[in-house]
C-alpha cells in the first residue's frame, strides 16, 4: 500500500523550489545590472571618442598634426604602461604574434594621420558618420578578400550606408572637396584594423593589444615628429593635447570593461551615439548644424551600420570598435 509523502517533505521541497526561483531571479537580475553598466560604459567611451575627436579639430588651428598624433600616442602608451604594468607585471609583454602586433598599431596609426588630416577640413558630425562605416567595409573585405559567405541582407546594408555616405559627400555638388574623401582613407585603415584585431582576440589580452598599439603608434610617429615640432604660442595648447590624450586612453579602457560585461551583440549598436556626440561638439566648439541632407545620410549610416555591425558580432562574436583618431 503506497504511502503519500508526509507534510515537512512538501514543505522541504516548497522551501528548495522558493530557493531555486529567489537563486534564478537574483542571477537574472545581476546579469541585467551587467548589460546596464556596459551599456553605459560604451555611451561613455563614444563621448570620450567625441571629445578626443573635438579637440583633435581645434587643435588643428594651432598645433601640426604629426606632433598631434605623437603627442595622442604618447600620452596612451605612458599611461597605459603606469595602469597595467604594476598591475599584471611581465605578462602584460607576452604576445604570440609580435609581428601582427606591429602590423595593427601602424594601421590604427594610420588611421590617425587619416582622422587628424580629415578633422582639420570636415565638420564633425558628418566625418564621424563616414567612418562609422567601417562594420561595412569589414563585410565588403569578408566577401572579397576572405571569400566569406554574405547574405542577401547584408549586401543591402552595405549598399545603404554607401549611399548615406555619398548623400553627405553629395560628389558633383558645390560644396564637394577632395579633401572630404579623407575619411574613406580612414575607414578602409580601420576595417584591417578591425579584421586584424579579431583575428589576434583568438589567442591575445585585449589589455596587450592596448599596450602595443600605444607603443607602435608613439615609436613611429616619433620617426616623423621632429621634422614637425613646433613652439606652441601657449600653454592652453598643451593643455588641449593631454585632454586628447586622456580621452583617447580612457575611452579605450571603458570599451574594454564594457565588453568585459555585456556580449558585444548587445553593445555594438550604441557605439553609434558618436554620430550625436560629434553634432553637439561641432555645434557647441564649431557652431556648425548639419544640413537636412546630411542628416539623412547620417541616419542611413547609422541605422544600416549599426544593424550590419549587429549581425556581425552576433554570428562571430567579434567586438567591433568604434573608429576614432
Amino acid at each position: 500500500m503506497s504511502q503519500s509523502p508526509g507534510p515537512g517533505i512538501d514543505s522541504a521541497a516548497t522551501a528548495a523550489l522558493a530557493q531555486a526561483r529567489a537563486a534564478a531571479h537574483t542571477r537574472r537580475r545581476t546579469e541585467s545590472e551587467r548589460i546596464l553598466a556596459g551599456i553605459g560604459l560604451v555611451i561613455l567611451a563614444v563621448a570620450c571618442f567625441a571629445t578626443l575627436d573635438t579637440a583633435t579639430k581645434y587643435s588643428t588651428l594651432a598645433v601640426p598634426i604629426l606632433m598631434g598624433v605623437w603627442f595622442r600616442y604618447a600620452f596612451q602608451a605612458i599611461a597605459t604602461t603606469l595602469v597595467l604594468l604594476p598591475l599584471r607585471g611581465t605578462a602584460l609583454l607576452r604576445t604570440q604574434h609580435p609581428r601582427y602586433q606591429a602590423l595593427r598599431g601602424a594601421l590604427l596609426l594610420g588611421s590617425s594621420l587619416f582622422a587628424f588630416l580629415s578633422l582639420r577640413y570636415m565638420p564633425l558630425a558628418e566625418f564621424t558618420s563616414i567612418v562609422l562605416i567601417a562594420p561595412l567595409v569589414i563585410t565588403l573585405l569578408a566577401a572579397t578578400t576572405l571569400k566569406e559567405q554574405v547574405s542577401p541582407l547584408r549586401w543591402t546594408l552595405v549598399a545603404g550606408g554607401f549611399i548615406g555616405t555619398l548623400v553627405i559627400l553629395r560628389p558633383g555638388g558645390g560644396s564637394f572637396s577632395w579633401a572630404v574623401l579623407l575619411p574613406l582613407g580612414l575607414v578602409l585603415t580601420n576595417a584591417w584594423f578591425q579584421v586584424l584585431t579579431s583575428k589576434l582576440a583568438q589567442t591575445e589580452n585585449p589589455l596587450t593589444m592596448h599596450f602595443y598599439t600605444g607603443w607602435v603608434g608613439t615609436l613611429l610617429a616619433s620617426v616623423a615628429v621632429p621634422f614637425a615640432w613646433t613652439a606652441l604660442p601657449s600653454w592652453e595648447w598643451w593643455a588641449l593635447l593631454c585632454l586628447m590624450g586622456f580621452m583617447g586612453t580612457v575611452g579605450h579602457f571603458m570599451l574594454i570593461l564594457a565588453y568585459q560585461r555585456a556580449p558585444a551583440s548587445t553593445l555594438t549598436p550604441y557605439l553609434y551615439a558618436q554620430i550625436a556626440f560629434a553634432m553637439l561638439g561641432g555645434w557647441l566648439i564649431f557652431s556648425h548644424v548639419p544640413d537636412r541632407f546630411s542628416l539623412i545620410g547620417m541616419a542611413m549610416i547609422a541605422v544600416c551600420g549599426a544593424a550590419g555591425a549587429w549581425l556581425t558580432v552576433r554570428e562571430r562574436r567579434v567586438p567591433i570598435e568604434p573608429a576614432e583618431s
